[in-house]
C-alpha cells in the first residue's frame, strides 16, 4: 500500500490507538476520540497528492457538521489543525512523496483511480520507490543478491591434489612444498584439459578433521589452512576441507567446517569411512537422511551469510555400506552441488567396477574420481595408476578427478 498512499506510519500509529481507546471510552468520551481518528486519518493522507487542500478541508467540514452533536468549537479545532498539519510543520520536517520530472511526472499529478488499473502506472510506482533514499540496497547487499544461476561445473572440470599439509602418509599434498605441488597441479592438469576440451579448475584437497583411535578427531591448524587456502586464492586454485566425522554426527562436521566459506574458494567434504569408533577396524558409514540434512545446513548457511553462488559437497564411497538408503539423496538442493566420489583402491579393473557402482545412484549425477599415487605405502596405491585417458573415457565422465 505504500506504493499508492505513501501514508506516514505515526498517523497510522496514533489512528490504532485512537480506535482502541475509542472502543473503551463512554459516551461522553467518544466524540473526542472520534476527532482524534479523523485527525489520525487527515495525518495519514497528507502525502496524497491527488487530493488538493481545498477538497480536504471541505470534506472534512462537511463530515463534521453532519455528525449530530458536533459544536463550532469541535469544527474550529479541527481546522486549526489541519491548518497546521498542512503548513506548519514544513515540508523539512516530514519526509514527502518523491516527485519524480520526466517519464514519471503523471504519477504524482493523475488521479490515483482509473491509473492505477494500469501496469505501466504501477511500474512508475515501484520506480519512485526504490529511488527513495531508505529502499537503496548498500553495495554488499546488492552484491550478494546477484547470485550466479550456473553451476561451477557447467564448463569446468576439478583436478585436486588430495592429503594434508603434515602428514606425507595421507597424500600427496604433504609431500612437496606449495609452489611445487601447484607445478605439478598445473602440468596435470594441462593433460587433462587437452584431452577433454573443458576448462580445468585446480583444487586443493586438505583433510580437516582427520579421525584418531576410539573416533576421535584432529583438527588442523588455523593459522595452516589459513595459509594454504590464502596461498590457493593468490593462484586461483580451490580449496576443498574433508571431515573424517569419526564419534562424531555428520551434522556438528559439516557445522565445524561452515565458517570457512567465508573464503570464496572454499568448498566441503565428508568421509563415511571414517564415521565410527573403530576406525582401521570397521567401515563407518552415514544415512541418506543425514547427507538430506548436512545439505539442507550448509544451504541454510550459505543463504542467511549471504555467501554468493553456490559450494560444493564432496561425499566420499567405495563400499555398499558407506551410504544407507542410498537411493534416498538428494541432490535438488539450489545453493549445493553433491558430488558423488568413488574413493576405492585397487587394479584398472576394480578401480572401473566401483566407479559403475557409484554411478548407478542416478539421484547423484555429478561423480568424482579418486586416484592413488605410488609412495610406497602398502595397501594404500593403485597399480597401474589410470591415465588421465582412461579417466575421462569413463562413463558417465567424472566432473572431480583428485589424486592422493
Amino acid at each position: 500500500m505504500t506504493s499508492f498512499w505513501y501514508c506516514s506510519s505515526e498517523g497510522c500509529n496514533i489512528l490504532k490507538l485512537s480506535f482502541h481507546r475509542m472502543q473503551k471510552s463512554t459516551s461522553k468520551r467518544k466524540s473526542k476520540h472520534e476527532c482524534q481518528i479523523l485527525i489520525s486519518i487527515l495525518f495519514c493522507f497528507r502525502h496524497i497528492y491527488f487530493y488538493s487542500t481545498l477538497c480536504r478541508y471541505i470534506i472534512t467540514m462537511v463530515f463534521f457538521l453532519l455528525r449530530p452533536g458536533t459544536g463550532f468549537r469541535s469544527c474550529l479545532t479541527v481546522l486549526l489543525l489541519i491548518f497546521a498539519i498542512n503548513f506548519g510543520f514544513g515540508t523539512d520536517n516530514i519526509v514527502s512523496a518523491p516527485h519524480n520530472e520526466g517519464n514519471n511526472s503523471f504519477v504524482g499529478t493523475r488521479p490515483l483511480f482509473p491509473s492505477a488499473f494500469y501496469v505501466s502506472f504501477l511500474n512508475d510506482l515501484q520506480t519512485i520507490d526504490e529511488g527513495r533514499p531508505f529502499w537503496v540496497p548498500s553495495e554488499a547487499e546488492f552484491n550478494a543478491s546477484r547470485v550466479p544461476q550456473d553451476s561451477i561445473l557447467l564448463n569446468n572440470d576439478i583436478l585436486a591434489f588430495y592429503g594434508h599439509p603434515n602428514s606425507k602418509t595421507m597424500g600427496i599434498l604433504g609431500r612437496y612444498p606449495k609452489q611445487e605441488l601447484k607445478d605439478k597441479l598445473d602440468v596435470l592438469a594441462a593433460e587433462y584439459q587437452e584431452l577433454g576440451g573443458r576448462n580445468i579448475v585446480k583444487a586443493f584437497y586438505i583433510i580437516f578433521g582427520t579421525v584418531w583411535p576410539e573416533g576421535a578427531i584432529g583438527i588442523i591448524g588455523e593459522s595452516l589452512l589459513k595459509e594454504w587456502i590464502d596461498f590457493a586464492l593468490e593462484n586461483d586454485l580451490l580449496v576443498f576441507i574433508d571431515h573424517q566425522i569419526g564419534r562424531h554426527t555428520p551434522e556438528d562436521s559439516i557445522r565445524r567446517m561452515l565458517p570457512w566459506l567465508a573464503y570464496p574458494n572454499v568448498h566441503l567434504a565428508l568421509d563415511p569411512e571414517w564415521r565410527t569408533t573403530r576406525p582401521m577396524r570397521e567401515i563407518g558409514s552415514v544415512s541418506a537422511d543425514e547427507i538430506n540434512r548436512v545439505q539442507g545446513i550448509m544451504e541454510d548457511y550459505i543463504i542467511e551469510n549471504g555467501i554468493p553462488g553456490e559450494r560444493l559437497l564432496v561425499i566420499h564411497q567405495f563400499n555398499y555400506r558407506m551410504i544407507t538408503n542410498r537411493e534416498n539423496v538428494r541432490s535438488d538442493f539450489s545453493r549445493v552441488r553433491l558430488v558423488h566420489n568413488a574413493s576405492g583402491i585397487g587394479t584398472p579393473q576394480q578401480k572401473k567396477a566401483l566407479y559403475e557402482f557409484t554411478s548407478r545412484a542416478t539421484n547423484m549425477p555429478v561423480n568424482g574420481f579418486k586416484l592413488w599415487f605410488d609412495f610406497g605405502i602398502p595397501g594404500h596405491t593403485d597399480r597401474p595408476l589410470l591415465s588421465p585417458r582412461e579417466v575421462l573415457g569413463l562413463r558417465p565422465r567424472p566432473y572431480v578427478v583428485m589424486y592422493q
